[in-house]
């Protein structure tokens, strides 16, 4: 008999992707075997996320697209689960009720004995739980790639930004205790990983909940923070060739981490440091406690302390109650800053979030506006620092195949950038080769494996003028 067949479709963060390489581990060791689509797929389980309005589309549509398949076939199976289905609950039934389980962000461990219950149900199973009752690395993994994983060091959030629904969905920030984290990555570099990426909603506040609770003593050790602990205990771990991390929240970044970042070899030169406004008035109703100077002076100490850092950020535009000048002061500290790369999002309205009852809604037509302008101006500097890395040599972690390019590979520099490289004996996925930058786009650069010796990083250098006084 053939085994059943499973495919998953995940939408949002490297959260949800950590969750549905679990959740594939899961259906692994129930038998199940991964599809090529949906529609060959026995199971097919939607991963969702609830951070932007789209996402609900996206998931409908989909739902949509199956109810025919599921008509016509009883026995395939469909599930939905992550932050979608902890904010929407019993809803999904409602309006796909061809769905056969749905769960929450707390109890994908869960899954195997939703499914066996969904096998004998008249309804859609549905069962959310408030409190996490394994850490998601707790659980088996099927990763997309040989050379690296997701790791998580803490889940849920404590921050209460207007803006995100994730505290409300996800829970209070629980960190993972230390020995597990070290045991976790000892194991995945024993499997033939090379690089990890620690997940948290706020990484940088790692360890202070064990501390409150008293499960674990305050940090002493020469005065650093229990986060930048964790990376010189992870720096020691033999054959662990890269750690990146993300996302920090910028009132907790603290000067050890810098420091860790420089000293560590294995840390990877790159800074994911979301900004969100650079108006100290938006930033207040967002309930981002730092203002536009303390953001800048973290980029300067970073680029000051961290040879060859690259920096990337998060940008809303439109916040309810944006005006034009507080939308002039994000586009100024985004000029100071000189991102290297950004994420920039046309504001979403969400229900749950505190946001949605703020005044001050704005017209779409005028968000689109604002948003095309920082969009244009962010490629511009990305594509600035790009262009400053022509000519040097730089090591790249090969990912694949190229997704546009048939004649070549893709890797990643330690810096986060995407190079695309003519194939070549040495360009295997996973491998770490030497390759020299020869052009540059605003999302990429291309360039040639060589053996010709490594260059520093080429940083982006802060202009003198800073972002105006308020």
């Amino acid at each position: 008999m053939n085994a059943r067949t499973y495919f998953i479709r995940t939408y949002g963060c490297q959260m949800n992707e950590h969750d549905s390489e679990r959740a594939a581990g899961v259906l692994e060791t129930m038998g199940y075997r991964p599809a090529d689509d949906a529609e060959a797929a026995d199971l097919v389980l939607f991963n969702t996320c609830a951070i932007r309005e789209n996402a609900d589309h996206k998931l409908y549509g989909h739902l949509s697209q199956l109810k025919p398949l599921k008509l016509t076939d009883p026995g395939k199976q469909v599930v939905v689960g992550g932050c979608l289905a902890q904010k929407d609950q019993g809803a999904i039934a409602e309006r796909a009720p061809w769905v056969d389980v749905v769960y929450g962000t707390h109890n994908l461990a869960r899954l195997p004995a939703l499914l066996r219950q969904a096998d004998s149900a008249a309804l859609p199973v549905v069962e959310i739980i408030e409190q996490t009752e394994a850490f998601p690395s707790a659980l088996p993994a099927r990763r997309e790639v040989a050379h690296h994983a997701w790791v998580s060091i803490s889940i849920g959030c404590d921050n209460t930004c207007t803006f995100c629904i994730v505290p409300s969905l996800r829970g209070p920030e629980k960190s993972r205790r230390m020995g597990d984290i070290l045991a976790e990555v000892r194991s995945l570099v024993a499997d033939g990983v090379s690089e990890v990426t620690l997940l948290g909603q706020n990484v940088n506040s790692y360890g202070r909940d064990l501390v409150r609770r008293g499960e674990i003593a305050a940090p002493g050790r020469r005065n650093r923070t229990l986060f930048a602990e964790l990376l010189h205990a992870l720096g020691d771990v033999d054959g662990l060739e890269r750690i990146r991390f993300t996302s920090p929240h910028p009132k907790d970044f603290t000067s050890d981490v810098f420091a860790a970042m420089r000293d560590i070899p294995a840390v990877c030169e790159h800074l994911h440091l979301p900004l969100q406004s650079g108006s100290d008035r938006i930033l207040r109703r967002m309930q981002r406690s730092y203002r536009a100077h303390r953001f800048l002076d973290l980029v300067s100490e970073a680029r000051g302390t961290i040879p060859g850092v690259a920096i990337s950020t998060d940008i809303i535009v439109g916040f309810p109650g944006e005006t034009d000048e507080d939308f002039e002061q994000t586009m100024q500290v985004t000029a100071a800053a000189a991102f290297d790369s950004a994420y920039t999002f046309e504001y979403s309205r969400r229900p749950g979030t505190a946001a949605v009852d703020l005044d001050g809604h704005l017209e779409p037509s005028l968000v689109n506006v604002r948003y095309r302008r920082l969009a244009a101006r962010t490629r511009e500097l990305a594509g600035a620092s790009n262009a400053r890395q022509i000519g040097t040599v730089q090591e790249l972690l090969i990912e694949g195949p190229s997704k546009t390019d048939a004649r070549r590979m893709s890797g990643r520099t330690r810096t986060n950038r995407l190079v695309h490289v003519a194939r070549h004996p040495l360009a295997r996925a996973g491998a770490l080769v030497p390759a020299r930058l020869e052009e540059a786009a605003s999302f990429y650069l291309l360039g040639a494996v060589t053996d010709a010796p490594l260059d520093a990083p080429v940083g982006t250098p802060l202009p003198a003028a800073n972002v105006p006084a308020r």
